[in-house]
């Protein structure tokens, strides 16, 4: 049976190339870098810092201002508790569409620091409330502040407009931290020209290995923090533990590789989201799609978030996946969970809309093609009849 992968937001296929880097590593590289006393400690050494060059050169960063994490998850975390612990912070800004790995860190946070923590409002398509984001800033600008907000949503695709939020953090002396998984490796980012104190980045969202990604750290943050991690001296002191090598050069061969053909991919992703929007709306006239994922300018070009008109059927993604049809309702994080999404009930509102359909994310990647968009149109339009 055809089988067709359209999950890519919750993990993309590793290159063939990043695996070759990676075996090669594995094969030839032994040693442990902290062992400089002879030259295998030293040849993995170098492979560890070339890499880190190479992923600051691709985002515009000093090498220093890398540090390299088991992925987006402890990244999100390394930042949020240190930025407690280590620089004073005793308010933070986020909003109810943060993945949970940055929620529930906030929620754990707030308890055990007392630290205060405030939502910035949501319209129904997802559009955060910058007005009300000022308020909060202006309310409590006697407080050391940390606004944490992701710069495109990874279930609804919601670009965040990120010159508003550098605005205000300058404004109003607050650092900004950005969950940048969904974009790291799929959008180009510079941050020599960006307000980002701090961002996060995971390397199987961009085809390269699970278990390893990085945060960015300002290099003037980076020296008021304390070891997140203790028992050694690795990353600046602030993350202990040997390094995984062969996954931090299989992150910066993923990395190099998606900036080096970014237009030709970008331009293929957004074309198979335009041809699947154009698909959906023959099969469902009136199709409802969530936040603004359908727009080209105002998301991100690989997810397409909609809302297909069916009973509630917990087995409906279970069902397409017997027809060959890789998709998910929403974050992987929360996949166990049976209930909607926290991102999908903060937008809808209307309980019998929710309750008369199934959300679909349908994230695309440079593997897809036409055709698997057509096999998902056929699969839904067979469940539809």
């Amino acid at each position: 049976m055809k089988r067709v992968y359209l999950d890519n937001a919750a993990s993309t296929p590793i290159r063939k190339e990043v695996l070759k880097v990676m075996i090669n590593t594995l094969k030839y590289s032994p040693g442990n870098p902290s062992s400089m006393q002879h030259s295998y400690g030293r040849d993995a050494r170098s492979i560890l810092e070339e890499s880190r060059v190479c992923i600051a050169k691709n985002i515009k960063a000093s090498p220093s201002e890398i540090i390299f994490t088991s992925g987006g998850t402890e990244a999100n975390n390394l930042v949020l508790r240190s930025s407690i612990l280590d620089l004073g912070i005793k308010h933070i800004i986020s909003s109810k569409l943060e993945h949970p790995s940055v929620l529930q860190t906030i929620l754990d946070l707030s308890v055990r620091h007392k630290i205060s923590v405030s939502f910035v409002s949501n319209n129904e398509k997802g559009i955060l409330d910058f007005n009300n984001m000022e308020e909060m800033l202006k309310k409590n600008i006697w407080k050391k502040t940390l606004v944490s907000l992701m710069y495109a949503n990874n279930e609804i695709g919601n670009l965040l407009e990120v010159n508003q939020v550098f605005f205000l953090c300058k404004k109003y002396n607050a650092y900004f931290h950005s969950d940048t998984i969904q974009v790291i490796g799929n959008i180009p980012i510079n941050m020599e020209e960006s307000s980002f104190d701090f961002a996060t980045a995971s390397a199987h969202k961009f085809y390269g290995p699970k278990g390893i990604g990085f945060a960015f750290i300002r290099s003037d943050i980076l020296k008021k923090m304390k070891p997140f991690i203790t028992g050694g001296v690795q990353e600046h002191g602030i993350r202990s533990g040997t390094e995984n090598i062969y996954g931090i050069s299989g992150l910066s061969e993923a990395l190099r590789l998606s900036y080096c053909n970014f237009s030709s991919h970008i331009k293929k992703i957004q074309n198979l989201k335009y041809y699947c929007i154009s698909e959906l709306k023959k099969i469902i006239p009136n199709v409802i799609f969530n936040g603004l994922s359908c727009s080209p300018d105002k998301s991100i070009p690989s997810i397409l978030n909609f809302l297909f008109p069916t009973k509630k059927d917990y087995l409906f993604y279970f069902h397409l996946d017997l027809m060959g049809v890789s998709v998910s309702k929403g974050s992987s994080c929360n996949s166990s969970n049976q209930k909607v999404s926290h991102v999908i009930q903060s937008i809808i509102t209307n309980k019998y809309l929710l309750n008369q359909t199934m959300p679909i994310r349908i994230s695309f990647g440079i593997f897809n093609e036409k055709k698997d968009v057509d096999l998902l149109i056929k699969a839904l339009r067979k469940i539809r009849n």
